[in-house]
């Protein structure tokens, strides 16, 4: 029904909104994951947070892990990893693991992160992230692939290691690497030969222009990585009209905006026990209004408007587009309805 083939993926970061429990959350993101599979998504992504409502991904591993048991086909995938927070060899471990018992089907996203209140929760310096960032990324990829593996550098020593499992696709799992505005993570992840992730952290004008200088840089290191490898995540909500889609989607993003916002305000501990509700009435900062996440960040709508606005992403050369459902705690019955009139009536117009 025109154009390529376009494949899809859903991204959570598994919120924890108030009023919820943690294992009906898990509960009902596992059920979203097995839907997509049923219907054809490519893959499922999740994100590592910490200390916050915003997301319960702080063991995504684990959670990967549990999901390699509930599906067959569906690629899971990590969208990110923070490797400054974690030993890397465990790491290599913990993702070596996931990929033999999931046959295969773990893709490895790594990222910095952005907020400092989890370095902080760590006791990490978030300033040594970049080197930390890159030289664990080059320990994991060495312990993926080497015997006795070997590694002196600024922040990490193996010695001989060998790592058990190995994994199980080769030479390992496909890796991917965030990048939000960072020239200096955008080159190193050109220069790797990696594609990039695009998160929905950025508008659609400054994620495509990212996509782009990537693409470049990639071309300049002779990796020659296109943007239609690049999975391009956005806010998705789908309404049978544009008004249900709106309503539907309005909550959850203005709770998405607010966390982000509310959590980052945080110098030491986090909002987990804390009033959402007592903040918005004092905060210093405007919101981030819904009508710019809808304009920008967002394939919000109809059926109809939402095929137009991903064929509109597809000309710019976005073929592996990444659906975040799950956002702001939106009701899984709702959730669920979004994401079947997604299947039935958006993704035929990309077969």
């Amino acid at each position: 029904m025109g154009g390529p083939r376009m494949k899809f993926g859903l991204f959570t970061h598994v919120p924890w909104p108030e009023g919820s429990e943690p294992q009906q959350v898990f509960r009902n993101t596992v059920e979203e994951i097995q839907y997509a599979e049923e219907v054809g998504f490519t893959g499922a992504w999740l994100a590592e947070h910490h200390f916050s409502r915003y997301g319960m991904g702080s063991s995504c591993l684990v959670f990967a892990g549990h999901l390699t048991a509930r599906t067959s086909k569906i690629r899971i995938g990590t969208a990110v990893l923070v490797p400054p927070l974690h030993n890397p060899i465990r790491l290599a471990e913990d993702t070596a693991t996931v990929d033999v018992l999931s046959d295969g089907r773990l893709d490895v996203g790594f990222g910095r992160g952005t907020a400092g209140y989890e370095y902080r929760g760590y006791n990490m310096d978030r300033d040594e992230s970049q080197e930390r960032f890159q030289e664990s990324i080059g320990v994991i990829k060495g312990m993926w692939t080497t015997r006795e593996y070997s590694h002196k550098g600024k922040y990490y020593q193996v010695n001989s290691a060998n790592l058990t499992p190995p994994p199980l696709q080769r030479p390992h799992p496909p890796i991917y690497i965030a990048s939000s505005r960072t020239e200096e993570t955008l080159k190193f992840i050109a220069a790797s030969g990696h594609p990039l992730i695009v998160g929905a952290v950025l508008d659609n004008d400054d994620s495509l222009d990212l996509c782009r200088r990537y693409a470049e840089f990639s071309r300049q290191a002779g990796h020659n990585v296109p943007i239609s490898e690049i999975p391009f995540f956005r806010y998705t909500h789908v309404g049978e009209t544009e008004e249900l889609a709106r309503q539907g989607a309005r909550a959850g993003i203005n709770w998405t905006m607010d966390m982000t916002q509310w959590r980052r305000s945080f110098d030491q501990g986090s909002e987990v026990y804390e009033s959402l509700e007592e903040w918005r009435r004092t905060r210093a900062e405007l919101p981030t209004d819904f009508e710019y996440i809808y304009e920008n960040r967002s394939v919000i709508g109809s059926p109809e408007q939402c095929v137009q606005k991903i064929k509109a992403l597809q000309k710019e050369g976005v073929e592996y587009f990444v659906c975040n459902f799950s956002f702001g705690g939106i009701e899984h019955s709702q959730l669920m309805r979004s994401m079947k009139l997604f299947a039935e009536e958006v993704m035929p117009h990309f077969a």
